[in-house]
């Protein structure tokens, strides 16, 4: 039988996602097509200890995650106005880009709950690389070049930024390629949108954990995409998010050219959607 990585090259969209057991949403939240998993998998709610691989990069996914992005096409992302995107893909990696008066942040167009993250990125040796992985766009998981600090802070590589510092430095140089991986557990919110239960993040950078289930609230920093320099598109996502707790993954523009690859989700409920602007 074909894996959801293979089928990704020859499928449309809506059949990868059914595949996965994934809800097919408009940008509205409304329901297009819906397929139960079959069996819950190893590592799910309740499952094992998260220890992801990371010694041999690239690191190949799970047969029940979502490719985002494999070297090739991106259509799984948007930009912040839900449109195409205007990173360029360069020798099989997609290079963050800068925005005309604003961020210019990639946004899955797959939006889960509960789920782990892969992402491996390279910095660049002329800038300070800095960048990061919004989870929900909620919660940076930052990216920055941190190789060799003595003395790590709030901003520094693997920081949950502004809720919790790297346990250990464990970024390498730039120009090298590295692996970060995330285990995120979303904040559980009540009918009003209000966070009832805090969300939670381990995270392993190049081998190292730099998270352990720190948690977290409402995001407090002012450059929070749903504040500065939003869209309509990203207010649309914000206002779903509040009532179904679940969202996307940004990749962040920060003005440096960082470069991705072999980036992938593996939802752990089946909230997991494919969320589609309205044409």
């Amino acid at each position: 039988m074909p894996t959801l990585r293979s089928l990704l090259h020859i499928l449309s969209h809506a059949a990868i996602l059914a595949i996965a057991g994934l809800t097919i949403l408009n940008s509205m939240g409304s329901a297009m097509a819906v397929q139960e998993p079959d069996a819950e998998q190893p590592g799910k709610e309740g499952g094992d200890e998260f220890a992801p691989q990371q010694s041999s990069l690239p690191v190949p996914p799970p047969k029940d995650a979502v490719v985002l992005f494999d070297g090739q096409g991106a259509d799984l992302f948007l930009s912040m106005e839900g449109g195409e995107i205007n990173w360029p893909v360069e020798d099989g990696t997609l290079v963050s880009t800068r925005g005309q008066g604003r961020s210019n942040h990639l946004v899955s167009k797959l939006h889960f709950r509960d789920a782990d993250i892969h992402v491996e990125f390279m910095l660049p040796e002329t800038t300070s690389g800095n960048s990061g992985v919004y989870v929900h766009g909620n919660y940076e998981l930052q990216i920055f070049n941190s190789f060799g600090k003595k003395k790590i802070e709030m901003g520094d590589a693997g920081a949950i930024y502004g809720f919790s510092k790297p346990l250990v430095n464990a970024c390498r140089k730039p120009g090298e390629w590295q692996v970060c991986d995330i285990r995120y557990r979303a904040p559980r919110r009540d009918d009003s949108g209000e966070i009832v239960e805090e969300g939670s993040i381990t995270a392993w950078l190049n081998g190292k954990k730099v998270q352990d289930n720190a948690t977290f609230g409402e995001p407090k920093s002012k450059y929070h995409p749903y504040r500065y320099g939003t869209t309509p598109y990203l207010q649309r996502i914000w206002e779903q998010q509040k009532k179904t707790m679940t969202g996307p993954v940004f990749l962040q523009d920060h003005d440096s050219p960082v470069r991705f690859r072999n980036v992938w989700i593996r939802p752990l409920d089946d909230c997991a959607a494919l969320y589609e602007p309205e044409k």
